[in-house]
């Protein structure tokens, strides 16, 4: 049977509304951690609007509440674990040049 054929038919799935992951009582606020770090990623990233699934006006509230967190030293700029793999590696270097002198 051709493509242009066949009957048009409808699939079964049942779709389920995902909730918004903010509630109209909730304030974008950078003292609201518990709100804010759901839209951090694990290495301390600002995760994207399309992974938050967040409008446009929350997004930027929300990034503007983390960058406050951040330079009021709430949040970390980056995870530790990160940190700490990149004082070593500058260790090693330094070492590393001691050696070669």
């Amino acid at each position: 049977m051709d493509k242009s054929k066949r009957p048009f038919i409808k699939s079964k799935r049942s779709f389920r509304r995902r909730l918004p992951p903010i509630q109209s009582g909730d304030r974008i606020d950078y003292r609201n951690m518990s709100l804010i770090s759901r839209f951090i990623s694990e290495q301390g990233k600002i995760l994207s609007r399309r992974v938050n699934r967040l409008t446009l006006k929350q997004q930027r509230l929300i990034t503007i509440a983390i960058k406050q967190a951040r330079i009021l030293s709430l949040l970390p700029f980056l995870n530790n674990e990160k940190q700490f793999e990149r004082t070593e590696s500058t260790t090693r270097t330094s070492s590393f040049r001691t050696k070669n002198k």
